[in-house]
């Protein structure tokens, strides 16, 4: 078969999973991390910006402390963490600086994701690094992280960057060759699926789970990454991190490990934040009129179609819209729950009358609105 055509990629996020830089003992294999860097480094030397989500600071600190047994709790991966994000950051510095390259360390928990401004000013941070071509490694914050904030993994938080910079693919290096139509640690007939254009509910089955038990990720996290960045108009790629200059390779457009294809109507910066990066602080249920003036018209949702309101928000806060038990958008409200509440199922004329004022007629604009399913 014919080479992929990745053409045009200027921009792109490597995320590397534990597994993918330690041995069987959680310490950092010090070989892998070279080969990582020295491809990293050709992409750089090609002109490509370059932006590295590495897990592995837990890891590093298990090793670093010699725990007898795996971590669990919330408190010993941040303890663990404390002691190994240095060990990790070190190891990078010094790997990057035989090529002449400058590296920084970027720690973001889920909580700089989901207030606007705060993810605002972390692309700004990135891209100024971007601009003075230095190499931004970026982990989940977990000393700081408690249990509501934290991503569970990297793979999620690797989407979320892709979408942040605005970059074209996302390539995980994971210790699996890629997506496989059956779990391959248990079917000797298991297929690598090479191509992804849609990702269905047959195709999540085949994901399986994670033959590692270093990392805390599986094959749905990645399908999850892969589905985010996917709407946003990324490529994401998964290969194994253990073949031969993988990431080179993947890139240039060798049919290898397995290519999601991005959808062609990417949503707008605005609207990738709504769907994939801020909190749900509430929920919406709409009749099925106002579903279909939502979903099939690319109307705005007014009051009249609000059966339900759940949940306590504010102006400015990101709710789910329900319609028959499921999830069909997200979007900024332009009313408090207390005044969507009274002004449910009523005409836009009566808002003023309700509320004793009116700033504007929907509840939530079309522009701040994205749809996530018709179903």
């Amino acid at each position: 078969m014919a080479d992929r055509n990745f053409k045009g990629i200027k921009r792109i996020v490597v995320k590397v999973g534990s597994s993918s830089l330690t041995d069987e003992k959680c310490n950092i294999d010090k070989g892998k991390v070279k080969a990582l860097v020295s491809q990293i480094a050709r992409l750089k030397k090609n002109g490509l910006k370059v932006v590295l989500v590495s897990s592995g600071a837990v890891a590093c600190g298990v090793g670093k402390l010699k725990l007898k047994k795996p971590v669990y709790t919330i408190h010993e991966k941040q303890a663990a963490a404390a002691v190994g994000q240095g060990i990790l950051i070190q190891m990078y510095e010094h790997s990057f600086a035989e090529y002449g390259l400058t590296v920084a360390q970027v720690l973001l928990t889920r909580g700089d994701f989901a207030d606007r401004k705060r993810f605002l000013y972390a692309r700004n941070a990135i891209e100024c690094l971007l601009h003075m071509d230095v190499v931004p490694i970026i982990n989940e914050n977990d000393t700081v992280s408690v249990e509501e904030l934290k991503f569970g993994d990297n793979d999620k938080l690797s989407a979320l960057v892709a979408v942040l910079i605005d970059a074209e693919m996302l390539v995980m290096l994971t210790d699996i060759d890629g997506l496989y139509d059956k779990n391959p640690s248990k079917n000797a007939d298991a297929k690598l699926i090479t191509d992804v254009h849609s990702i269905t509910e047959k195709i999540k089955s085949a994901a399986g789970s994670s033959g590692s038990n270093v990392g805390t990720g599986g094959m749905i996290t990645k399908l999850e990454a892969a589905r985010i960045a996917g709407d946003s108009g990324i490529i994401t790629g998964i290969v194994k991190s253990t073949e031969k200059d993988v990431l080179l390779r993947f890139i240039n457009g060798e049919r290898i490990g397995t290519a999601f294809w991005p959808r062609s109507d990417r949503l707008k910066r605005k609207k990738r934040w709504i769907a994939f990066a801020s909190s749900i602080a509430g929920k919406l249920i709409i009749d099925e009129g106002a579903k279909k003036a939502l979903v099939f018209n690319g109307r705005s949702l007014l009051p009249s179609g609000i059966t339900a309101v759940e949940g306590k928000f504010d102006v400015g806060n990101t709710v789910s819209v329900v319609s028959g038990g499921k999830e069909i958008a997200r979007g900024i409200v332009n009313f408090s729950s207390e005044e969507i509440e009274k002004i449910k199922g009523k005409r836009t004329n009566e808002i003023a009358d309700i509320l004793g004022h009116k700033y504007c007629d929907e509840v939530i604009h079309r522009n701040n609105l994205v749809i996530i399913g018709k179903e």
